[in-house]
């Protein structure tokens, strides 16, 4: 309902009839008035900041306006004038005032200095009100239309989104444009926060308002269209660069070939990093790392070595991310020789290992429980200054349950937790795994309690697992009493159906 209320705001902008822009005159100084700001004017173009603060309790807006309208051929000097006041007397400066200064910077075309002073007034004013004072003094400072872009660019890049939409559509009411810049911005912060089908939208309202997309945009479409796993709408957009006059980047072969690995497309991402050869276009680092970990998570690592093969006979450098990528590759599937091998070159190459290059190694060798190697790697850590994460537990807990040493596995569990590191489902449906198989299902319980505290659910099958352990030993109340306290809180597995597990109370041994 959120996504199609900023979509509805987008497409409204399209629809409403144009305003006139209020025409407000500024009346001409006359007499005391005058006198004040020729005075002022004089100290402030000769720099005499000491002289100007006698002056500064009777500095009324009206006189302010005309000071800065006086200086705004001079943005250097409207803005220390401007900074010197917020300084030592803030309470001169009004929304209105404010408001010719940031006209007479965007004549000057000064956008950094713009949004820097944009985000304050913007905390503590809203943007209606900072674009009805910004129209009002428009004509009066024979303004850039550039101001109200630079207002939604703003607000573009602190993504608030609904506040930009707003300005949008008064923009759009008075027949202001927006530049291709701030389109772009405004589709970088959504897709940032994944709000790919509210990007499209805005897209859409772009082509129909006539603002020429470039690369930058149609890069951002091609993206939003495969976060949206709409891979090949994506790729109709990147064919259609050319007939707009646009040469898809590095960017736009990557991002497709993003898309097609995240749907496990592979031949198509390898089809289109074939394109960028034809094209003149260089595949780099990212094209790379990318195939290797689209191969990687399929647990592909035979076309993941052959990829990182191709990367090296093309002269592009792996980097610490490439690694890593292999590295957890083949620890997923347990290949700790081939892990090391990896491992011996990242160090001939000068690669500086990390967090997760320790992590990969020792999840690896954990898998084939060789724990002791393993510690070894986690004396490394040490020796780097790098502190064990969530990741480097959970991995050496892997290496205890392997060995069937659930003991162990708990004791490293609890210094997980004693690290401040949080333990996540899969660590503890390990740790109950491990303490039904040696039957120790006390301990079993004990982790599903320390679970559910942290109102996490086991999946169907570990709970079966664990009720009819405890229903052999005789303790199937236990295991009813359990499965009750789950179902209150509502952590009970969909489908799991406790009454498999009531018995007579006769027929129970004692606990």
């Amino acid at each position: 309902m959120r996504n199609r209320g900023f979509c509805t705001l987008i497409n409204q902008a399209t629809h409403r009839k144009l305003l006139p822009i209020p025409h407000r005159t500024l009346p001409e100084p006359r007499g005391q008035d005058l006198d004040f700001i020729t005075v002022a004017h004089s100290h402030v173009i000769n720099s005499h900041w000491e002289k100007l603060h006698p002056l500064c309790p009777v500095l009324t807006p009206f006189r302010l306006k005309h000071l800065l309208l006086n200086l705004q051929n001079d943005h250097v000097l409207s803005l220390k004038l401007s900074q010197w006041l917020l300084h030592h007397h803030p309470s001169t400066h009004t929304l209105e005032t404010l408001s010719f200064l940031l006209h007479t910077l965007a004549k000057h075309r000064q956008f950094k200095t713009i949004q820097t002073i944009l985000t304050k007034i913007l905390s503590s004013n809203p943007p209606h009100a900072l674009f009805h004072s910004l129209l009002h003094s428009y004509p009066l400072c024979n303004a850039s239309p550039l101001v109200f872009d630079a207002v939604f660019k703003t607000l573009a890049h602190t993504s608030k989104f609904r506040s930009a939409t707003l300005v949008y559509t008064l923009m759009k009411q008075h027949g202001f444009s927006l530049t291709v810049e701030s389109c772009n911005a405004f589709l970088s912060s959504l897709l940032r926060l994944r709000r790919a089908d509210i990007a499209l939208s805005f897209y859409r309202e772009m082509r129909r308002s006539y603002v020429s997309p470039n690369v930058y945009t149609l890069n951002m479409v091609v993206r939003a269209h495969c976060m949206l796993g709409e891979v090949q709408k994506g790729f109709e957009i990147f064919q259609k660069m050319g007939d707009m006059g646009l040469s898809p980047t590095v960017v736009s072969f990557n991002t497709l070939i993003s898309g097609y690995c995240n749907k496990g497309l592979f031949g198509l991402a390898l089809k289109v990093k074939a394109l960028m050869g034809d094209s003149g276009v260089q595949a780099n680092v990212v094209t790379f790392n990318t195939l290797i970990s689209g191969f990687c998570k399929e647990r592909k690592l035979h076309e993941a070595n052959r990829v990182f093969s191709e990367m090296k006979v093309a002269n592009v450098a792996p980097n610490v991310v490439t690694y890593n990528t292999l590295l957890h590759g083949y620890g997923q599937v347990g290949d700790s020789e081939m892990g090391g091998r990896v491992y011996e070159e990242m160090v001939r190459n000068g690669v500086k290992a990390d967090i997760l290059t320790y992590n990969a190694l020792i999840l690896g060798l954990c898998k084939e429980g060789k724990t002791k190697k393993a510690a070894g790697f986690v004396k490394e850590l040490d020796k780097e200054n790098m502190i064990p994460n969530a990741s480097t537990f959970s991995a050496l807990i892997t290496g205890q349950c392997v060995r069937n040493n659930s003991e162990r596995a708990f004791l490293i569990y609890r210094s997980m937790v004693r690290s401040g590191c949080n333990p996540n489902e899969h660590t503890f449906q390990m740790l109950i795994s491990a303490f039904c198989k040696n039957e120790d299902f006390d301990g079993a319980v004990q982790v599903l309690r320390d679970m559910l505290g942290r109102l996490m659910s086991p999946d169907s099958s570990m709970l079966s697992e664990l009720c009819h352990g405890l229903g052999r030993c005789g303790k199937s109340q236990l295991a009813l009493s359990l499965c009750s306290e789950m179902e209150a809180r509502r952590l009970l597995p969909d489908g799991f159906d406790k009454k498999l597990f009531i018995t007579h109370p006769q027929n129970e041994t004692s606990r």
